[in-house]
């Protein structure tokens, strides 16, 4: 399942050593809902090399602020505390999963 992160969690996490995936969303919007599931199944099969996690942008205003997120769903790829990639809008599990690899 994937991490709950918020503004407060965020630095930990990506002082922790390990690649960082945050996904940028809202309960109200659909393409985010539609990727969802993609996010939840990669968390899954990553867990134990890459931390995959969800930040609701209701709820947490500091790190969209932070990074520029102006659309949802936005998706945000760190290695070694560094933002190297970004995914914006609904994309298929594949794309997500490659931008992982990539990580790796």
């Amino acid at each position: 399942m994937a991490l709950q992160i918020t503004d407060s969690s965020s630095q930990e996490l990506l002082a922790g050593g390990k690649p960082v995936v945050m996904d940028f969303w809202a309960e109200w919007c659909g393409p985010c809902r539609m990727i969802g599931p993609y996010v939840e199944e990669l968390a899954e099969a990553y867990k134990d090399r890459v931390v995959i996690g969800k930040v609701n942008v209701d709820e947490n205003d500091e790190l969209p602020g932070t990074y520029g997120i102006r659309n949802i769903p936005t998706l945000l790829f760190f290695k070694d505390g560094a933002l190297v990639d970004k995914l914006v809008g609904a994309t298929s599990k594949a794309a997500i999963e490659e931008k992982i690899k990539k990580l790796l």
